[in-house]
């Protein structure tokens, strides 16, 4: 078996590459936007990527769905009731899924999302003990997938945390204790609130240090993790709608290079001018009228939090930095990023 974290750490995001050696056949799971780390892995080891599955409807990034099924003909795969606007072959609770000796197996786990799955890993078909376990943002190393982001007229807060709770201890918490445990986040990610460092565990460690496990009772587990919850970031509930959309797949070229007064004009029209240098190099110098957020760090989700996603984005700090400003930006969702001032020398003549 090939089995592969891929974690980001500017968005504490692991997605996963899983694959048989014997048939080269291979799935990623909950991918990041900008494909190309799977696809040259695939191509290194052989591998022929089969299958996209997300454990749920991401709100905290724009999952690489659309682009990895573009790229290679996968299917998209997301758990039962996903409501999608493009072609998915939902995954139903108890299913396995073959890849050769490889084999996955689906558990339906609602309560952060109501169509949110975790995906258990065989080696071998016929293995009593599970290899591991994808969790997505149902279960991570030391918390819970919270339960206030998708709260709709017909369910509460309280009432998904409840079903959180029965997917927990009905689902995970019946595998054995040295199954590995692989979420789909890590600490600094918004979607919990005392996640570990640690970027994989058991579930023995869970059962015994996770403060959410250890709650005596369904109410308990609700008092607990509903409360001291961070506020719901701006961009999620439009992340969680690009998710669900059949959108364009993600254009990786650099920006188009803008004059100064291309991009006054730019400006005028209502763009965004968005400066990615570091606060230092900012404050020695900047045009005027544009926002500052280093690309260093958390860039795509300090962006989100204070950015429209509705209106046009030029950058106007280094042009060595705006691919990745570009991309990074991508990663939330955040496509409109319509050019580059090409001199920061022309601010300052």
């Amino acid at each position: 078996m090939i089995f592969t974290q891929h974690y980001l750490d500017c968005l504490s995001q692991a997605s996963y590459l899983i694959g048989d050696e014997t048939t080269g056949r291979a799935v990623v799971v909950d991918p990041r936007r900008d494909i190309d780390e799977y696809l040259n892995e695939a191509a290194h080891l052989g591998l022929s990527i089969d299958r996209v599955i997300e454990t749920h409807i991401h709100a905290d990034f724009l999952s690489g769905h659309l682009e990895l099924a573009a790229a290679t003909g996968a299917l998209i795969s997301f758990g039962e009731g996903a409501d999608v606007e493009f072609p998915i072959e939902p995954l139903r609770d108890g299913q396995r899924i073959s890849l050769g000796d490889v084999t996955l197996e689906i558990l339906a786990t609602p309560g952060h999302t109501p169509e949110s799955i975790c995906v258990v890993i065989y080696e071998h078909a016929d293995d009593d003990l599970p290899y591991g376990v994808l969790t997505g943002d149902t279960l991570f190393v030391g918390d819970v997938g919270r339960p206030d982001l998708c709260v709709t007229p017909d369910s509460s807060v309280d009432d998904l945390a409840a079903t959180l709770h029965r997917s927990l201890q009905d689902k995970l918490l019946k595998l054995p204790d040295a199954t590995r445990v692989f979420p789909a986040h890590g600490a600094g990610s918004t979607c919990g609130k005392r996640m570990s460092s640690e970027t994989s565990s058991t579930i023995g460690e869970q059962r015994r240090n996770n403060y959410a496990l250890r709650a005596e009772g369904v109410d308990q587990f609700v008092a607990e993790v509903t409360q001291d919850q961070q506020a719901r970031p701006p961009y999620f509930e439009f992340v969680a709608r690009r998710n669900r959309e059949r959108r364009e797949v993600l254009d990786e070229n650099p920006p188009p290079l803008l004059d100064l007064d291309d991009v006054y004009q730019r400006a005028g029209a209502g763009a965004i001018l968005l400066d990615s240098r570091e606060a230092t190099d900012f404050a020695a110098g900047h045009l005027r009228g544009a926002v500052n957020v280093g690309l260093k760090g958390r860039f795509a989700e300090w962006a989100g939090n204070v950015l429209s996603p509705d209106r046009d984005i030029v950058l106007v700090g280094d042009p060595a930095l705006a691919r990745e400003s570009k991309i990074r930006l991508s990663r939330v969702g955040f496509d409109r990023v319509v050019g580059q001032l090409q001199s920061l020398a022309e601010v300052f003549a």
